[in-house]
């Protein structure tokens, strides 16, 4: 799922070839996004889009010889001008008359070409890691590079070359990106350009290679690149294994530039650094600082508190609504702005809260979910890292608001994009920030194989760098159980142990259940109030925040009237919750189907049995009430299988059954056996919302 659809497709036909453009977004300056070399399609933008597009209309661009556009046979077709000129017919196409252009690696010396023959139609140029020859000596391990050389093996640099591409395709691209993106833990980055060159062929790129000059020599690229009469800004890695950091010198040198030199960053910024990339491209467009600030006396200023709460579930919003609760009785007049999704923007604002009008321009989590699941499975640590581009323009959207106005904290409640994002950029911290998180670790799953294996260590790897190396990022970092809670094992191989190393760096609050006790305490009253009788046996069927407990639900109802055979006077509650429409399910007499119920909890805990998904905070809400409840895992969801699990078993709490063991009889004679039983389950922490919130005052 992308972070932002197009607005508007189309392609021109320039020269008899057809190339695709995308346009995002509206606003009074455009920005146009480049091709670069044809080994990858615009995708490779696809992490600056989404913000970019909250600013100013974006056009994206498909090279001549891969994603939507045509892949033409002759070399002729693939000269630089004809690149370069296919950025103004485009222009021309999406009805533009002036735009900013951003070129990477060679795309950067095309759209200095498109500048320099048509300077009416561009107000500035960004050159990042631009590949042009001859500015500056080349790397010494390229000094191997023969296009020609037929040889029996190639290493290095030797893989650039016609007869290797020919035999070796995808294990040149492999190799190839592998080079252009050295910072540790870019596999994800790898996988999507390797991905992308699959979807064009060696043949496209040697006619590309063959392609003729456009413009003969040294001397008169210099000349094209001195007489550019525009704003230049060139951003190049120190760490740039493919064009050296003395090529971005001398464009700027040339051009009149600024040059922004990143250490520690290779060839591919856009893509492994998008972060401090969208904030230069936003700067360098606008031309101006943002606007200042009304002045007001510190010791004046009200505290103020902006809150993330993950969108996967309800159960997160409910316990940060308890927590906040907690925190404002400890800090009167505290204000708090949430930075939030639906479904929990719908709960925030039942409660009174204040969802941050900023939280609109946040992509859809939840949705992604739903996307990347099939049937009862989802492989989650697969579907979040597939989640790149979402969780990059979210963060971009936090980072605005933290520019914008000055907090004393900000909280995530597993908010993976700024954490990840803020130790990526730990320059951007500009207010206390707590962490909170109910479990530590990414496990591999067993359909996940040794390649899963791999990821999540690495995962894992990169993620314990983040803490040792900029500890003062997380100023709390809080895990919402015990010590107890936390799973046995080690990251990955070579790697601590996952308990002693959460121990060393997290502070526990014991379980945040959500609600205060007394909610659920006279439980014969929640029951008469929800019209339950005495005699009546309530089923209580329901599946989270999501879409993806739809089919839970179906197993459910196909149960129900063997169940009632099996056990009289049972009633069947199904409760989809607020991302699933109850008119979509068939359900039979004797069944009551809702949508989002706000008192869930009060739901469950008068109930005599519960069927649910294998979320913790609902079946967390189930223990904590001692009531009994079957749970059903998603498939190849690595908390729902590992991390859940482990809690409940300490707690003795619930039965675990397969998805698979769900089918209409074996779920009746589950219900049947489980309904109303007596259960003896470890207590549940009442005070882990106070222990939360005393923490986090702590930070003000």
């Amino acid at each position: 799922m992308r972070a932002r659809e197009p607005d508007a497709e189309g392609w021109v036909d320039h020269d008899g070839v057809k190339v695709g453009y995308a346009v995002y977004g509206s606003g009074d300056r455009t920005v146009l996004l480049a091709p670069s070399w044809l080994v990858v399609d615009s995708r490779i933008w696809k992490l600056q889009v989404a913000y970019l597009s909250r600013y100013f209309r974006v056009i994206t661009v498909d090279p001549r010889g891969n994603g939507r556009s045509d892949r033409p046979a002759d070399p002729a077709a693939y000269t630089d001008r004809a690149y370069a000129r296919d950025l103004v017919a485009v222009l021309d196409a999406a009805g533009v008359d002036r735009a900013t252009v951003v070129g990477l690696s060679r795309g950067a010396w095309r759209a200095a070409l498109a500048v320099s023959e048509h300077p009416e139609r561009f107000t500035g140029l960004v050159a990042i890691a631009p590949r042009v020859a001859g500015l500056a000596p080349p790397l010494p391990e390229r000094a191997v590079f023969d296009f020609e050389a037929d040889r029996e093996h190639y290493e290095g640099w030797q893989k650039y070359n016609r007869h290797s591409w020919r035999r070796d395709y995808r294990g040149f691209v492999e190799w190839f990106f592998a080079t252009l993106l050295p910072e540790p833990h870019s596999t994800k980055q790898i996988e999507d350009c390797v991905s992308w060159a699959l979807e064009t062929g060696p043949e496209a790129l040697i006619a590309g290679e063959d392609a003729p000059e456009s413009v003969p020599g040294l001397p008169a690229v210099e000349a094209l690149l001195r007489g550019l009469d525009c704003p230049v800004l060139v951003i190049h890695g120190e760490d740039d294994r493919c064009v050296p950091v003395g090529v971005g010198e001398r464009f700027a040198e040339l051009t009149g530039g600024r040059l922004i030199r990143m250490a520690g960053a290779g060839h591919l910024p856009p893509a492994r650094h998008p972060v401090p990339v969208n904030r230069w491209l936003r700067d360098f467009v606008t031309g101006s600082s943002p606007a200042p600030r009304r002045w007001t006396r510190a010791l004046d200023r009200p505290r103020r508190v902006l809150y993330l709460s993950s969108p996967i579930g309800l159960g997160h919003a409910r316990r940060d609504l308890a927590i906040v609760a907690e925190l404002r009785r400890l800090r009167p007049g505290v204000q708090v702005d949430w930075l939030a999704q639906h479904p929990v923007t719908a709960l925030l604002s039942a409660r009174g809260e204040h969802v941050h009008p900023a939280s609109r321009w946040l992509a859809s989590e939840s949705r992604h979910m739903e996307a990347e699941a099939h049937g009862h499975d989802l492989p989650a640590f697969a579907a979040i890292r597939r989640m790149d581009e979402i969780l990059a323009a979210n963060f971009m959207v936090f980072a605005d608001l933290a520019e914008e106005r000055r907090y004393d904290l900000w909280v995530g409640d597993e908010a993976w994009d700024v954490d990840h994002f803020l130790h990526e950029n730990p320059e951007l911290k500009t207010a206390a920030y707590a962490w909170l998180t109910d479990f530590v670790g990414w496990l591999p799953t067993a359909a996940g194989g040794p390649a899963e294996a791999a990821l999540t260590a690495d995962h894992n790897a990169e993620m314990i760098e983040h803490i040792e190396r900029f500890p003062r990022v997380r100023d709390r970092a809080l895990f919402v159980g015990d010590p107890e809670d936390i799973v046995a094992g080690v990251f990955g191989p070579g790697l601590p142990a996952i308990a002693g190393w959460t121990e060393r760096h997290y502070d526990f609050t014991g379980y945040v259940t959500g609600f205060p006790p007394a909610d659920i305490a006279d439980r014969p009253a929640v029951r008469a109030e929800l019209g339950w009788g005495p005699h009546d046996r309530i089923c209580v069927v329901a599946v989270g925040g999501t879409a993806v407990g739809v089919h839970l639900l179906r197993r459910a109802l196909a149960a129900y009237p063997s169940a009632a055979r099996q056990v009289p006077g049972l009633r069947m509650v199904v409760v989809t919750g607020p991302r699933l429409d109850p008119a979509e399910l068939a359900a039979p007499p004797g069944v009551e189907v809702h949508g989002y119920l706000p008192d869930l909890h009060r739901h469950l805990a008068a109930a005599d049995l519960a069927v649910v998904q294998g979320g913790l905070s609902t079946t967390m809400e189930l223990t904590a009430a001692g009531r009994p409840f079957l749970y059903v895992p998603l498939e190849n969801h690595f908390e729902q299988q590992s991390h859940v699990p482990h809690r409940l078993a300490r707690y003795g709490a619930g039965r675990r059954i397969a998805f698979a063991d769900t089918g209409p009889e074996q779920l009746a004679r589950a219900i049947a056996e489980e309904i109303g039983r007596t259960v003896h389950y470890r207590p549940v922490a009442t005070d882990g919302a106070a222990r939360a919130a005393r923490r986090l005052a702590e930070l003000f």
